[in-house]
């Protein structure tokens, strides 16, 4: 599976240090972190990561294969 989530602001290089196994971009004023998600449990601990890390998730979605 795919996923984007996307975050508020710019993140920098130190806090994407803490999703190795996803990319990023920045899109108006958002960081779009994105790639592959094994299960469910991956894509919950991705989102407690940045619950963690004090970003604020805008949008999470699946993306086509």
């Amino acid at each position: 599976m795919r996923y984007e989530i996307r975050v508020d602001g710019h993140m920098s290089d130190t806090l994407a240090e803490a999703f190795p196994e996803l990319e990023r971009v920045v899109m108006s004023g958002q960081t779009v972190l994105f790639g592959s998600v094994i299960d469910e449990a991956h894509l919950f601990g991705l989102l407690a990561r940045c619950q963690s890390l004090g970003l604020h998730v805008v949008e999470m979605r699946r993306m086509p294969e």
